[in-house]
């Protein structure tokens, strides 16, 4: 190595970039085939029920995603500094680069890039990311990066996130991404059960279970904020400036379709109350034309029979009977009044 001019430690493997996360990158796309799909189908809604189709759909496909994808974001505190730093170990070279830090529920990306890339005859252009849940050991993964020869800002912001450094930070956002994680999974079955009761004639449980989607949210947020405070913060030099941290898009993306959740709910439980009718219709659940909306079954509401109550029905006409019929039953009324008498 030394011979063909190689400063140790290097980097031997190539240098990884993921523009995105595989698993963020399989929900969102799992998420858009099913609105593609109700899209495909909108059409065959007929009436004012397709506009009320649509935002359900879109409303709830979208609570489901968000609940999803930030479960497993890296984007929960995240910051970034440009510095000048060194490159490698055993080495006085310098170089200029912007370096990132993304924390997630499941571990911390670090990122390294060059301005400009090319320095040094080397592409600088790192995307690392160092896991500890589903039993997976931090300090295992630490060990790799050092045996790979990251460069130092890399190193330098993983080792600030071991079980073995006086930071903190491992023990700290392990457990605010367990709980938040948790939580958050509670949320998606609250939101799986809220589908389910609105499909059926409980619209008023199906809003109960969405305000507890949004409560959950919130909770999980409140798990988090709790836990990442509990420990005085750690000053990241990673060369001649400071990174500092702050909430990132997962934290805020869950507190607003929280509050959104809550705010439906809410919605719901009042509607029950004073327009019941209404709700009804909205969820496609009207049978007869509903005076606020207007709507009348053939227009997207179930199609159930209405039967015609007792004063609505035709009376039966009185049929005249012939002149031998009625003699006959005058002579056979005659005959059961002679019969009483004796």
């Amino acid at each position: 190595m030394t011979a063909l001019g190689h400063t140790l430690p290097f980097y031997a493997g190539p240098k990884p970039t993921f523009p995105m996360d595989t698993t963020l990158a399989v929900i969102i796309t799992i998420f858009l085939m099913a609105l593609v799909t109700f899209i495909v189908i909108l059409p065959g809604i007929r009436g004012k029920m397709r506009l009320f189709w649509l935002l359900r759909v879109v409303t709830s496909l979208f609570i489901g995603a968000v609940i999803l994808a930030v479960n497993f974001s890296s984007e929960w505190s995240v910051g970034r500094v440009s510095t000048n730093t060194s490159y490698k170990a055993f080495s006085s070279e310098w170089i200029s680069v912007d370096v990132g830090l993304q924390i997630g529920l499941g571990g911390v990306n670090i990122t390294l890039t060059g301005t400009p890339v090319q320095q040094l005859n080397e592409t600088i252009n790192y995307n690392e990311e160092f896991t500890w849940h589903l039993g997976e050991n931090y300090a295992k993964e630490y060990a790799k990066a050092l045996e790979k020869g990251l460069p130092d800002p890399v190193l330098y912001l993983a080792e600030k996130f071991t079980p073995s450094s006086p930071c903190g930070l491992h023990r700290q956002y392990r457990l605010a991404g367990h709980y938040t994680s948790a939580t958050l999974w509670v949320a998606f079955l609250c939101w799986l059960l809220t589908n389910v009761m609105l499909s059926m004639p409980v619209l008023v449980y199906g809003g109960h279970m969405l305000l507890a989607t949004g409560i959950f949210q919130l909770l999980a947020l409140l798990f988090y904020s709790m836990v990442t405070s509990l420990t005085p913060p750690c000053p990241l030099c990673p060369g001649t400036a400071t990174l500092h941290t702050h909430h990132g898009p997962a934290f805020w993306i869950t507190l607003t379709t929280g509050l959104l959740c809550v705010m439906l709910g809410l919605v719901m439980a009042v509607a029950y109350r004073m327009q019941p009718h209404r709700l009804k219709a909205f969820f496609n659940q009207s049978a007869g034309e509903d005076p606020v909306l207007g709507l009348s079954p053939e227009e997207g509401g179930l199609l159930t029979p209405r039967y015609r109550s007792i004063p609505e029905s035709p009376k039966t006409p009185d049929i005249p009977l012939s002149e031998d019929s009625s003699e006959a039953c005058c002579e056979e009324e005659h005959t059961k009044e002679l019969d009483c008498v004796l």
